[in-house]
C-alpha cells in the first residue's frame, strides 16, 4: 500500500529523508516560493506553495506528516491555520516534528539527554518549547526530533576555509553537538518504522566538540594553513551567530541507538568532513 508523506516546510533535512524513502512512497511538500516548488517537482515531489494554498485535502491524503517549519513570534504557523484540522486527523499513522537541542538551554558544557528539563535561554529556544507543547496537545502520534547543529553536502566549512574567511572563534569552555543531515534522515526513517508516539529523540553524533576544532580539522584535510584564532569578544558576528555561543552543552544520543537501532553513518565530525571532501572531489 502506498504511503504518503506530507512534508511541511520541505527544506534541507526533509529533503534528505525524501531521498531515503522507498519508491512506493509519495511525497507532498510545501515550500515558500514557486521557484523552489518547481525545483522540487523535478525530484518527483508533489509541491504546494505555502502560505497560500489550502492544505486540508493534502492532509486528508497523508498517512505520515513531517513538520519542519520553525515557529515565529506569533507561534507555530501551521497550527495557527490548521490546528482543528490536525486535531481531527486521526488517520495519520505517524507525525514527526523537527525541533532543536536549543530547548535545553545552557549547561556550561555539561551533558543533557531527553529527560533534561527544557530551560531555553534564547528566544528561538523558548519558541521551540512552546511549539513542541502545542503539537503534543493535538493528540496525534507525535515524535519529536531535537536536532543538533546540522551540516552535510553544501553545508560544511570547506568553502570558507578555502576562501581564507574562516575563523577559529575561541570562547573558553564552549562546546557544541552536531549532526550530519544523512543521519537525521536515517533517524526519522527508523522512527517511522518503529513508531513510539510521545517520544522525543536527540539527533546528534557521538563527539561534541569546540567549534574551532572542526574548522582546524577542515583546514588539515584541505592541506591549508589553520585559520587564526579570534576571541569570542573580539569576533565580528551576526546576532544570530553570536546567539549560538550563548549556550554550551554536550548532547547524549543513546536513545536513537537503543530504541531505534540506529548506527550513525558519521559518528563524529572527522568522519563527516572526510565524507564531504570525498563528495566534493569526485
Amino acid at each position: 500500500m502506498t504511503k504518503t508523506l506530507l512534508s511541511l516546510g520541505h527544506g534541507y533535512s526533509a529533503q534528505a529523508l525524501a531521498r531515503l524513502l522507498p519508491n512506493d512512497w509519495h511525497v507532498i511538500a510545501t515550500t515558500r516560493s514557486q521557484e523552489k516548488a518547481d525545483a522540487l517537482s523535478k525530484r518527483n515531489v508533489e509541491t504546494r506553495v505555502w502560505p497560500g494554498e489550502d492544505l486540508r485535502t493534502d492532509l486528508g491524503r497523508a498517512t505520515h506528516l513531517l513538520m519542519s517549519i520553525a515557529p515565529g513570534k506569533d507561534g507555530d504557523p501551521i497550527l495557527s491555520e490548521m490546528a482543528e484540522d490536525l486535531q481531527a486527523a486521526s488517520h495519520l499513522e505517524w507525525v514527526g516534528y523537527l525541533s532543536t537541542t536549543g530547548v535545553y538551554g545552557d549547561h556550561d558544557g555539561g551533558w543533557v539527554d531527553e529527560a533534561t528539563p527544557l530551560t531555553p535561554s534564547t528566544v528561538r529556544g523558548q519558541r521551540r518549547v512552546a511549539a513542541e507543547a502545542a503539537w503534543a496537545e493535538l493528540g496525534l502520534p507525535l515524535h519529536i526530533f531535537r536536532l543538533a547543529g546540522i551540516y552535510g553536502p553544501g553545508r560544511g566549512p570547506f568553502a570558507k576555509v578555502r576562501k581564507g574567511t574562516a575563523r577559529r572563534i575561541i570562547k573558553e569552555g564552549q562546546v557544541f553537538s552536531r549532526t550530519h543531515v544523512d543521519d537525521i534522515a536515517q533517524v526519522i526513517w527508523a522512527s517511522i518504522n518503529r513508531p513510539n508516539p510521545g517520544a522525543a529523540y536527540n539527533v546528534c553524533d557521538d563527539d561534541p566538540a569546540p567549534p574551532q576544532d572542526v574548522i582546524g580539522y577542515a583546514a588539515e584535510l584541505l592541506g591549508v594553513p589553520i585559520p587564526p584564532e579570534v576571541s569570542f569578544e573580539e569576533a565580528e558576528m551576526t546576532p544570530m551567530a553570536r546567539s549560538f555561543y550563548a549556550e554550551s552543552k554536550k548532547v547524549r544520543n543513546d536513545r536513537i541507538k537503543q530504541e531505534l537501532g540506529v548506527e550513525l553513518l558519521y559518528p563524529d565530525y572527522r568522519a563527516g568532513l572526510q565524507s564531504l571532501l570525498r563528495l566534493e572531489t569526485t
